[in-house]
């Protein structure tokens, strides 16, 4: 008598779970399966509002006291199953052909790989340049403020990933469409996020060409140099090694990656600025900030420097999609192991960009040049630190480089393969992935040897890609978290979120600036 009820009900939540079946994609893995692959359901904090309707809300005990002890247990065991599979999130078939989407094991280790891989890099070696304009005081300030600043607004983003139940933001602008609209938030969000993307690859590519030459120049010395490669083909270098790295599938399988990336960034960032203190200072060294004579020029420089503090901060465009590659589950929601990671990572972010601001502001003063401490490092020191030392720094930074050009890349990736798969209804196949990222590599290549200026591009990349880290996730709170009206969180979020719009139209006509300004001098500039 009991079997037939029990038999009715465990097929009850069969229906639901058919949502994706497994498909093969192109790096041989299969897609997730929806137990596997489905999300939480919890919101930011893990919970879902208690009005908030969900597939377990009948299976009360009200509801169960009149029903017989195996329809009972039957009941809860399927309450249990419905919990652990995440309140039935929504899967969209697609996401299991794109490279974020496509691997959905990561964990906490993974995440704080990713985090310090895309957050600490090239950009930090430019603060002492940003220094030079600021002074100590605006200086030590700005980097403090802008710290804690993009640390809260990497929470906002963890927390509203699962904002919704049933629904995962899997990426920045997926978040932007369901907070502002969705043609709005396509146009606010996709301009910054590629750009980001496309830009640091061009700047990694310039800097990592630039330091395997260095690397070239100290290993071989006077024995190599009848006939050396010019700058813009160790840029052809680099770009080449940077393409054959790209063919890892999906943001999972360049965890490892990742980590080399975190470790060597570590390594350089603590031996820059050690070996730079260690050494004498140059003797005309001031500390007083850089003025030039008119003052509309010095106010553009002061806002390019800014613009560089910012992009010492950038990678909040890979934060959802770091999440994404998480399995998620009503009991064990993927922002728990995404913010230890982050958090972990945030911190050795802070113990490498400080100390190498300050020092690197200490050693070398006002004479730092435009290229950042590893260039005063071998402009002032290269003749007083042993060869093996300044050789195995630069060999980190190429690495580094080469790690950190995977990660901003992908989003990219995702964008081309996504198009590709919306429109032809199928996975792309290997060929056509290879295409895609030869391509991409490529044009970066060309943009690089067009803007040879790095830290004119990195001011101008910090005020137009600002809002991505410090304005639009504080709009995005307030119109999906919806705090009271006139609260102090309300205030709070408009006031953080419209500073950083002002900041960025500031920090954008700085960077403008300063690039024409340096276009000016190099006009008849030619890569050696």
């Amino acid at each position: 008598m009991d079997e037939r009820p029990e038999t009715e009900l465990i097929s009850i939540p069969a229906t639901p779970r058919a949502s994706t079946p497994e498909a093969l994609t192109p790096s041989g893995q299969r897609s997730p399966r929806p137990a596997a692959a489905s999300s939480g359901a919890g919101g930011g904090g893990g919970k879902a509002p208690s009005a908030a309707w969900t597939p377990t809300s009948f299976i009360s005990p009200r509801f169960l006291s009149p029903i017989g002890t195996p329809m009972k247990r039957v009941l809860v065991n399927m309450k249990s199953y419905l919990e652990e599979v995440g309140h039935l999130t929504k899967l969209n078939p697609q996401d299991a052909w794109l490279p974020i989407t496509e691997s959905r094991n990561g964990n906490a280790h993974y995440a704080a790989f990713h985090n310090l891989n895309a957050g600490v890099g090239f950009q930090a070696l430019l603060l002492p340049v940003a220094f030079a304009f600021l002074g100590w005081s605006w200086g030590i300030l700005s980097l403090t403020i802008a710290y804690c600043w993009q640390l809260y607004t990497l929470w906002i983003l963890v927390q509203l990933h699962e904002a919704v139940p049933g629904k995962r933001y899997n990426r920045y602008v997926e978040l932007a469409q369901a907070a502002f609209g969705e043609k709005l938030g396509l146009w606010l969000a996709v301009f910054p996020t590629v750009y980001l993307s496309a830009g640091t690859a061009t700047a990694l590519i310039l800097i990592g060409g630039e330091t395997m030459k260095l690397f070239f120049q100290v290993v071989c010395g006077p024995l190599c140099s009848s006939n050396p490669l010019t700058t813009v083909e160790w840029y052809l270098v680099f770009t080449s090694l940077c393409i054959v790295l790209s063919q890892l599938p999906n943001l999972n399988s360049i965890a490892g990656l990742s980590l080399v990336g975190a470790v060597t960034a570590i390594t350089y960032s603590t031996m820059v600025w050690v070996l730079s203190v260690s050494q004498e200072r140059p003797p005309t060294i001031s500390y007083e900030p850089l003025s030039l004579p008119a003052f509309s020029a010095s106010v553009f420089s002061v806002m390019n420097a800014l613009g560089i503090v910012a992009f010492a901060f950038r990678g909040h465009n890979l934060v959802l999609e770091i999440q994404a590659t998480m399995p998620s589950t009503f009991k064990h929601p993927a922002h728990v192991p995404m913010w230890k990671g982050a958090k972990v990572a945030y911190f050795f972010i802070a113990m490498c960009l400080f100390p190498v601001a300050i020092g690197g502001f200490w050693a070398y003063g006002n004479q730092m040049p435009q290229g950042g401490i590893l260039s005063a490092l071998y402009q002032f020191h290269s003749h007083d630190i042993p060869r093996g030392l300044l050789a195995m720094t630069f060999l980190l930074v190429v690495f580094n480089c080469l790690s950190s050009f995977q990660i901003y890349s992908m989003p990219v990736f995702d964008n081309f393969e996504a198009s590709y798969t919306s429109r032809t209804n199928r996975p792309c196949s290997i060929w056509v992935r290879s295409g895609f990222r030869v391509f991409y590599g490529f044009v970066n290549f060309f943009i690089g040897v067009a803007l040879p200026f790095l830290s004119s591009l990195a001011g101008l990349l910090g005020g137009l890609t600002l809002p991505v880290t410090f304005a639009y996730p504080c709009f995005m709170w307030v119109l999906i978290k919806k705090p009271t009206k006139y609260s102090f969180n309300w205030y709070f979020n408009w006031i953080l979120g419209w500073l950083g719009i002002a900041f960025s139209l500031a920090f954008s006509i700085g960077g403008i600036w300063s690039m024409v300004n340096s276009g000016l001098k190099l006009k008849f500039f030619k890569p050696n």
